[in-house]
């Protein structure tokens, strides 16, 4: 009888609640860049009926959608609350439409709940994303740390005149692709020497 072919670890999955197709669109391409499965849903029904399958670690959910007193702002809450020791396997990353943020942040911090603002800077959404997929072992250590050493990138990008909607400039912090491409590989051979490290105030936007 020949060796059993070995299991393939399950993809890191992530669902995404959003009705903006741009917004949605970007986030997508982003996170597919790691190698992870995405789905991206429109309304809360849908979310609802893909949550009870159990196989997503992480819920990126447009806040203007949930609201912050509905109930599945509540189901969604409840199940980030409960830790991983206590068999929690699910975290959630509100997105705050730019126009509505006074409606829904002060909610949002009074929960401690995590949230980024859009327009928002790409390395802070993945720094939150991969915190999270961390705290719920999905994946073992962070995969990048906020970096201000890559001047020339700044310079390059603000001489192009190239920005997206989606994420904000950091003294013309957004990349291209070529830009993505070197960032990321710097933060390959990074990550042989890095270390996860604790999980603090998520729901700081300005973290």
């Amino acid at each position: 009888m020949g060796t059993p072919a070995p299991v393939e670890p399950r993809k890191v999955g992530i669902l995404v609640l959003d009705d903006d197709a741009q917004g949605s669109g970007a986030v997508r391409q982003i996170l597919d860049s790691e190698g992870w499965r995405v789905r991206i849903v429109p309304d809360t029904k849908l979310l609802l009926a893909e949550l009870k399958t159990g196989e997503w670690s992480l819920v990126i959910a447009n806040v203007a959608l949930t609201g912050v007193d509905g109930p599945v702002f509540v189901t969604l809450r409840e199940l980030s609350a409960v830790s991983a020791a206590d068999g929690g396997r699910i975290r959630v990353l509100f997105l705050v439409p730019e126009l509505t943020g006074s409606q829904f942040v002060g909610a949002l911090e009074l929960g401690r709940l995590p949230y980024v603002v859009r327009p928002y800077h790409l390395h802070d959404f993945l720094e939150k994303v991969s915190d999270l997929l961390v705290e719920v072992k999905a994946i073992e250590a962070p995969l990048r740390q906020v970096r201000y050493e890559f001047d020339d990138l700044r310079k390059k990008k603000k001489q192009a005149g190239r920005s997206t909607s989606m994420f904000a400039s950091r003294d013309s912090y957004s990349y291209t692709d070529e830009e993505l491409a070197e960032y990321e590989k710097q933060e390959s051979e990074a990550s042989k020497n890095k270390r996860p490290r604790n999980i603090n105030n998520l729901g700081n936007p300005n973290r």
